[in-house]
Parts: structure tokens; C-alpha cells; sequence
């Protein structure tokens, strides 16, 4: 009896265990069936983009066979094939580039911002304003002199510059100042003259003046400079014309 049971047991716990596994392949067999399903809905969706797209490539490259020949197209290939590890650098530079763009992108900014600040600044001192009367400046130079005239300008310029800086000693400066401030002076006294002009006997009389004699005295003796130089300057001019016009000069 109790053998009887036993194997009754083991037949119902068999009988359990092939349920499950029919519930097991029951269930494989409903997903098997709807990823089917979905599938099938997946392609008859795609089936008329597909069919759209091959009629697309179809229609273009029929316009393009006058221009483009598979022969072509293959040959490219190759060329992509072969130069695969260039374009692979060439697409490693760019990015390198556009991390660097990246990066300076910042410093880019902050500079821009510094040059704006710094014309601005400009601005309010009036640097651009006098730039631009610079500029008039300039332009009625051009205006009136001709290129003979610059070119004889740049000639002479060496000579104007030891001028100038022969003016711009101490000692000239201090002369200058003094004549300047001298001149200011007659101005302001001109104005309290008498419209009549002195005569002969005044201007005389202005000579028991010591500073009227050694204003003279110093006037006479830079006339008398001016003259010995300009002189010698005409002896030398002769000489060089009388040298430049002899038989030796000539040869």
C-alpha cells in the first residue's frame, strides 16, 4: 500500500515538473511569436521607405551615370581604403583643433574685451580726435607739395635735423626764450607809442642808451657773421663750378 502511494507521489511530482516545462515552452513560444509579430510590423512599415529610398538612389544615379562611372566609385573607394590612417589623423588634428578653439576661446574673449576697454579709454583722452586732425594734416601736405617736392625735402632732411637739433640745446633755448620774451615786450610798448613816428634827433638821442649800443653792437656783429659765412659759402660754390668746368673736372 504504501508502495502504491509512493508512486503516486512521483508521478504527480513528474506530472508537476512537465507542467512547468510546458509553461516554460508555452511562454517561449508566445515570445517568439511577438517579437514575429513585431517584426512583421517593422517590415511592412519600412517596406515602402525602403522601396521609396532604392527608387530615390535608383532615380539619382541614373542622373548622375553621364558623370560618375561604377569604375569611379570603386577607384574612390580604394582611395578611402588606402588613406584610411590619414583621414584617422586628420580627423585626430581636427578635434585636437577644436579642443584648442575650446580652450582659447576664453582668452580670445578676455582679450577682446581688454582691446575694447582700451579704445575706449583712448576715446576719452582724444587720441582719435587728434589722429584725425592728423590725418587733415597730412592730406594738405600731400596736396600742396608734389613728389619733386618731398624728394628735395628728403634730401635736405639730414640738414634740417642738425638744425633742429642745434635749436633744441640749452643754451639756444635760453635765447630764444629771452627773444621771444623780448619781442612780447616791444609788442605790449608798441601799443603806448604815438601814431607819429620818431625823427632822426629821437632815434639819436636813443643812442646815449647803453643797451641801444650793445643791442647794435650785438646786431651788427651777427650781420657780420651771417655775411662772412654766406661769403665763404659763395667761395666754395665758385670754386666747385670753376673745378667741375676745368679739362681735369671734365675728364
Amino acid at each position: 500500500m504504501e508502495t502504491s502511494t509512493d508512486r503516486i507521489i512521483e508521478l504527480e511530482r513528474k506530472l508537476d515538473a512537465m507542467s512547468e516545462q510546458l509553461d516554460l515552452i508555452a511562454e517561449e513560444l508566445r515570445e517568439q511569436r511577438l517579437r514575429r509579430q513585431q517584426w512583421d510590423e517593422l517590415r511592412s512599415d519600412l517596406s515602402p521607405i525602403a522601396a521609396e529610398a532604392m527608387e530615390l538612389a535608383s532615380n539619382e544615379l541614373e542622373a548622375m551615370q553621364d558623370f560618375v562611372q561604377p569604375e569611379d566609385m570603386l577607384r574612390l573607394l580604394r582611395r578611402i581604403l588606402r588613406n584610411t590612417k590619414n583621414i584617422e589623423d586628420g580627423m585626430a588634428r581636427y578635434e585636437s583643433l577644436m579642443d584648442f578653439l575650446d580652450d582659447a576661446g576664453t582668452l580670445t574673449t578676455e582679450a577682446f574685451i581688454k582691446i575694447l576697454t582700451t579704445l575706449e579709454e583712448f576715446e576719452q583722452r582724444g587720441y582719435f580726435e587728434f589722429a584725425n586732425a592728423g590725418l587733415g594734416v597730412v592730406d594738405r601736405v600731400v596736396t600742396a607739395y608734389s613728389k619733386e617736392d618731398v624728394e628735395a625735402l628728403g634730401d635736405n632732411v639730414v640738414q634740417m635735423l642738425d638744425i633742429v637739433k642745434d635749436l633744441t640745446q640749452p643754451e639756444m633755448l635760453a635765447v630764444a626764450t629771452r627773444m621771444l620774451d623780448a619781442v612780447q615786450r616791444q609788442q605790449a610798448a608798441a601799443e603806448l607809442e604815438p601814431a607819429e613816428p620818431p625823427g632822426l634827433f629821437a632815434l639819436a638821442g636813443q643812442m646815449r642808451d647803453p643797451e641801444v649800443r650793445r643791442g647794435l653792437a650785438r646786431a651788427l656783429n651777427t650781420f657780420k657773421v651771417v655775411s662772412a659765412s654766406e661769403t665763404e659759402t659763395a667761395a666754395n660754390t665758385l670754386k666747385a663750378q670753376a673745378t667741375d668746368h676745368s679739362p681735369e673736372g671734365g675728364a
